[in-house]
């Protein structure tokens, strides 16, 4: 036996007690006459002790030729410590060593094993092996182990089952990229990594399991972004015989409950907003809600003067910014500037400052008096004190300019509180939007997703105004889970192909088996799929996944700890009937 207790165990009550302890050195502190050393594993951290008086010669000696890292194992009394640290659990009590083993040394480290260390994002994702012993990853992913159990739990209990569906399957060309897999036995066919198992859960509901979860690994080939990975995993769920309604009661009540048993945090409201209504009001379908800053729409109140960047735009909307006529001008300028960037995309930005006098000071009063900006104030929900940003132009960019705005000013002002949590529903999405690339209509959520009662008519005189029986959850400005109630029966599949640009060959050799299916008594049945990684990190306070990742990959794709991706041998290539045409 290694060990007979953990580094985190031990306490007063275990004083003058036999013990034997396993770990790694974290550090040592070397007295001459004394020793000292951390010893850390999983659970936690215990202080050695070794002295001349107490321990032998060679002992001191073999202690003292200990690095950081070592593996060791100790034998040894636990004797009350004379300094006790408060900040550890095992802060009353040190072990005084009798035995030392070296099980294995180790190199020193690129970068310090500590909570704060010296050692950069690219260089710990290199040795991420080390970057795990740290309490802050493995406390990381300690968290998404519990999450990921509770999941198990709430589902088991409300009579899901657990099925596990293949990860060699067919590709299909609606949503992202896939990554592709040749076959060795098939020469010139590939198999397909799932982007989601879209189809195999809803043949599930085809098979009669009535209800399916499985926490599942995808994978898209996209294009990156500073915190998307190739590869991440959802909680995916279908439920047969339901409705939209019968969805989000059983899935509100997945979010309160991991809310309550992870976080301590009871949500009783689950609001509802429609998707045209979310974007009038916060620019963008995934709102973060725990604050203000609504956009007020000022056309009617802003176009009637001889100001042409506004009298030309399709759109002049604002936000009041809670205390933000303490701003200099300065600090205006610098948000001016920040809306200008090329990641925004804005030309410009006016300002109106809310006196504490009730009277208001804006960079357009050559153009607006103190009646138009008291609108404006209106409109905007601006109070004594705040400062009113205003966007124009073209609708849908200036929705999207002025919600990054809004997020930027939120973090600025420190209104995004991560132990504070507002989840949102939105519903009633369109079901198709317009590719002016390929210049056919495309599924906003994926081809399966039924539209909304009584709207089938509708595809065939106006295709866009389609309303799909869709959702999203949305948490703190994150969308964390989306689904939509199915198409079950072929005649209405069909016809959504029709409307995606498929020929009816195309279809059928996509997803034949589907509509085949759909012919032996499909049930009505609906489900969602939430991304684990991004709820796993709202719930530990953050939104970098990648902190909640074992093995992550970088902005690039790669696992630069193992060179991923890499070059296969030509013996490969030739037994997969491949040959490699680079033009470097």
């Amino acid at each position: 036996m290694f060990r007979s207790h953990t580094c985190g165990e031990l306490r007063d009550s275990h004083i003058n007690k036999e013990v034997t302890l396993a770990g790694w050195v974290q550090k040592t502190r070397d007295k001459g006459f004394m020793l000292w050393i951390d010893l850390r594993d999983r659970y936690g951290i215990t202080q050695l002790i070794f002295d001349e008086e107490r321990s032998s010669q060679t002992l001191m000696e073999q202690a003292k030729t200990l690095g950081r890292e070592f593996v060791i194992q100790v034998k040894g009394t636990v004797i009350e410590r004379v300094s006790k640290n408060p900040n550890l659990p095992t802060g009353d009590i040190e072990i005084l060593v009798s035995e030392l083993t070296i099980l294995n040394k180790s190199k020193t480290p690129p970068f310090t094993i500590e909570d704060k260390t010296d050692g950069g994002e690219e260089l710990r994702m290199q040795y991420r092996y080390l970057d795990i012993r740290r309490n802050p990853v493995k406390n990381n992913l300690i968290f998404r182990a519990k999450v990921t159990q509770e999941v198990r739990n709430y589902l088991s209990n409300e009579g899901f089952i657990e099925v596990e569906t293949p990860y060699l399957i067919k590709s299909t060309p609606e949503g992202a990229r896939d990554f592709v897999v040749p076959s060795r036995m098939n020469k010139g066919q590939f198999y397909a990594l799932p982007q989601s198992p879209q189809t195999f859960k809803q043949l599930l509901m085809v098979g009669g399991m009535d209800k399916y979860f499985q926490i599942v690994k995808c994978f898209r080939d996209e294009d990156l972004r500073a915190d998307r990975q190739p590869e991440f995993t959802q909680i995916d769920c279908e439920m047969a015989f339901v409705e939209q309604e019968d969805i989000l009661n059983v899935f509100e009540g997945l979010i309160g409950y991991l809310l309550k048993e992870v976080n301590g945090v009871t949500v009783d409201k689950f609001p509802r907003m429609t998707y045209e209504e979310t974007m009038q009001r916060y620019g963008n379908d995934k709102p973060d809600i725990r604050f203000g800053m609504e956009f007020g729409e000022l056309n009617a109140v802003a176009q009637h003067k001889d100001f042409n960047v506004f009298n030309q735009a399709e759109l002049v909307v604002g936000i009041a910014v809670p205390n933000g006529n303490e701003y200099s001008r300065k600090d205006i300028d610098k948000l001016i500037d920040w809306v200008k960037r090329p990641q925004v995309g804005a030309l410009g930005m006016v300002y109106v400052r809310c006196n504490d006098d009730g009277s208001y000071k804006s960079s357009v009063d050559k153009f607006y008096d103190q009646d138009d900006l008291a609108k404006w104030a209106e409109v905007t929900g601006a109070k004594k004190g705040d400062l009113i940003c205003v966007l124009s132009g073209d609708a849908t960019k200036v929705r999207t300019q002025l919600s990054a705005l809004r997020m930027e000013l939120a973090e600025r002002l420190g209104l995004r509180n991560p132990k504070e949590f507002a989840p949102l529903w939105i519903t009633d999405f369109p079901l198709l939007e317009w590719d002016e690339d390929t210049k056919r209509y495309h599924a906003m959520h994926h081809p399966f997703t039924s539209p909304k009662p009584g709207q089938l008519e509708l595809l065939k005189t106006n295709p866009g105004e389609v309303k799909a029986n869709a959702y999203d959850l949305v948490l703190n400005g994150n969308e964390i889970g989306g689904g939509s109630i199915r198409i079950h029966d072929k005649k209405t599949q069909a016809l959504m192909f029709d409307y995606l640009g498929f020929t009816k060959e195309e279809a059928n050799a996509q997803f034949g088996f589907l509509m085949n299916a759909f012919e032996y008594g499909a049930p009505p049945h609906g489900g969602i799929a939430f991304g684990l990684d991004r709820l796993v990190a709202i719930l530990g306070g953050q939104e970098t996944i990648r902190d909640f990742i074992a093995f992550p990959k970088n902005n690039s794709g790669r696992d630069v700890m193992i060179d991923a991706p890499a070059p296969i041998d030509d013996a490969q290539l030739k037994e997969l009937s491949l040959k490699l045409n680079l033009k470097l």
